[in-house]
């Protein structure tokens, strides 16, 4: 059985729990302008047809140009994939090139869903993932059904940070952590505002003496 470009990227045991992509309005947005010239150039070529008939031929070949530019947003759309899977999120993009962007669900702090009046009636959003690391934020724009997403991947965060039995059978040992284990963790009280950058910096240089 091939192995699909999505399953290619996945570790072993990561299960995929949801894909989604943007909303069909947001399709619809990109595909009206393309819509509109193709009626308009139809309406102007059977006006002209009646005066100069060679003009159809003209008429045709002038709606490639939006057809074609139909068919890549179509493309486009079909390949920005949104998935959650029982470790991360990720985002694929492109027709050709791939581009590939994820976040740990370890690292994730919030999740901040936005839904305009549209949005809510027709079901689409904007989910912001905001993550450990101060670069750490990904927007997925006009996603369809995004109560859902946000439900999964915060259903998904919880069984991995309660250590379920999904994640327990990997291994019997307790680790202790490092200490730029113990930098990462003070760094993300940090960024909460636990503590001070002071303080940060203190316990950074007490723990590095140590190595």
């Amino acid at each position: 059985m091939t192995q699909t470009y999505l399953e290619s990227l996945l570790a072993n045991d990561e299960r995929i729990l949801l894909i989604t992509r943007n909303h069909g309005f947001f399709l619809f947005q990109k595909l009206l302008p393309d819509i509109f010239f193709i009626f308009l150039i139809t309406g102007v070529s059977v006006y002209l047809t009646g005066q100069f008939g060679w003009m159809s031929l003209l008429g045709i070949l002038a709606t490639l140009l939006p057809l074609f530019d139909m068919e890549r947003h179509l493309l486009d759309w079909r390949s920005r994939e949104f998935i959650i899977t029982n470790r991360r999120v990720i985002q694929i993009s492109g027709i050709i090139n791939k581009n590939v962007t994820d976040s740990s669900l370890e690292k994730v702090n919030d999740v901040k869903l936005s839904q305009s009046l549209w949005g809510r009636l027709l079901g689409f959003g904007d989910i912001e993932i905001l993550t450990a690391s101060e670069l750490g934020a990904n927007v997925f724009q006009t996603i369809g059904d995004p109560i859902t997403f946000k439900k999964t991947m915060m259903d998904a965060k919880n069984l991995l940070d309660g250590s379920s039995d999904d994640t327990l059978h990997f291994t019997n040992v307790v680790k202790a952590p490092t200490i730029p284990d113990l930098i990462v963790e003070l760094d993300e009280l940090r960024i909460r505002g636990i503590i001070t950058q002071e303080e940060f910096q203190a316990k950074k240089k007490e723990l590095l003496s140590r190595m």
